[in-house]
């Protein structure tokens, strides 16, 4: 099969309006988390959230901005600059397809759009609802947006749902079903709603007191996640494509396993996820001591750490250097897979790995080598990035140089 290669990048996070800034903030250490000062979140347990550094609504034109829903608008966002990375290939049409997951989609639409018909009535609906709300919409209005003809694909798998996004992303190429296809994951669920829905779930850090150090992955003290949003995008090609028309390539999606736990529809599973690591790695045709640094799913939840532990030792042992950069974005649930595995890739590229945030004590049940403090220099032959979501979705994909 054909090799999948990445030409092009982009993100907006917490932490940046961009993929430069994002990658360069990851590795100083630096917290894109803060409280929630709204009137709306004043009574949630949970006032903690990692929100866009830059407000896509100051990227994008008037017409755009008033007409997308916010997950559309970063999607869009991320979309262009990875775009713009990759050279904005000459290709045909037929040939480029878009493939970006999200986990919720539209739901700010839903929920205004709701409140608005329950107080002024049915005639104050917008007309642009539904192409907000869909989930379809930030894959829809990227293909749109650089004339994909190729087809335009969203997995909805919770929180794994970009990661699954670059897998099928990645197959289409290998499969010889496309040239290019720009693929990733977006995420804005900020609202009421989600957050309580969360909080009554025991899933949230209430670290209201402390907001920057609230998201803790690994750490013996962490008490739950921190909700984020925001979007990461990559473009891949065919290797033949690129070499034919002198693209820079940053690394390889060299494999990708992808399993359900069928077990829970929200508890975490070792053996499904160590099963997904495994699959990937067969996949790529690697063993696990080819494997150097792994970018963990790594929520801050107190079971979800160490089962992931669990399912990183039984397939790769203790020796990769693991990290978990939630502790600085918060948890960008549909969009966490895509942006880990770039994280994954830059460091592959780059050899060089950001330190985990926030990890004081290490939970003596895990029994893996996590990267604390610092960014860490060191040479990178192939890294695994993991994303695991409700419904017990489990992705694992493999990059390479």
């Amino acid at each position: 099969m054909r090799e999948a290669v990445v030409t092009g990048l982009g993100a907006t996070t917490p932490l940046s309006g961009d993929l430069p800034g994002t990658w360069e903030a990851l590795l100083a250490g630096r917290s894109g988390v803060g409280l929630i000062e709204d009137e709306w979140a004043r009574e949630l347990p949970s006032r903690i959230a990692g929100r866009l550094r830059v407000d896509p609504s100051e990227v994008l034109s008037r017409v755009e901005a008033r007409r997308l829903d916010r997950v559309e608008q970063m999607a869009l966002v991320a979309g262009r600059e990875a775009w713009e990375s990759a050279g904005r290939p000459e290709v045909d049409p037929l040939r480029l397809a878009v493939v970006i997951g999200t986990g919720i989609g539209g739901a700010t639409t839903l929920l205004g759009q709701y409140e608005l018909i329950t107080n002024s009535g049915p005639r104050r609906v917008s007309p642009n609802t539904i192409p907000m709300l869909m989930p379809n919409g930030p894959s829809a209005y990227v293909s749109m947006d650089i004339g994909a003809k190729g087809g335009a694909r969203t997995p909805v798998s919770a929180c794994a749902a970009g990661a699954e996004a670059i897998a099928m992303a990645a197959d289409l190429i290998r499969m010889g079903r496309a040239d290019v296809v720009v693929t990733g994951g977006a995420e804005a669920c900020l609202h009421q709603l989600t957050m309580a829905a969360f909080a009554q779930m025991r899933a949230l850090s209430t670290r209201n007191d402390s907001p920057e150090t609230a998201s803790r992955p690994f750490d013996v003290t962490r008490d739950g996640f921190v909700m984020g949003e925001g979007a990461a995008i990559m473009v891949l090609e065919s290797a033949e494509f690129a070499a034919a028309r002198g693209a820079t390539v940053h690394g390889r999606i060299a494999g990708s396993g992808i399993t359900s736990s069928a077990d829970h529809i929200t508890a975490s599973d070792p053996e499904g996820q160590a099963r997904a690591i495994s699959a990937a790695l067969a996949d790529a045709g690697l063993s696990p001591l080819d494997i150097d640094h792994v970018h963990a799913h790594a929520t801050s939840t107190p079971q979800g750490d160490v089962a992931e532990a669990e399912a990183i030792s039984a397939a790769l042992g203790s020796h990769p250097l693991v990290t978990a950069t939630k502790s600085m974005t918060g948890h960008l649930i549909g969009a966490s897979g895509a942006l880990g595995a770039i994280s994954a890739l830059l460091s592959v590229r780059d050899g060089i790995v950001p330190g985990v945030l926030n990890l004081d004590e290490i939970d003596p049940e895990i029994k893996i080598e996590v990267a604390r403090g610092a960014a860490r220099r060191l040479p990178v032959r192939a890294a695994v990035a993991n994303s695991f979501g409700f419904g017990g979705h489990n992705v694992s994909l493999v990059l390479t140089p």
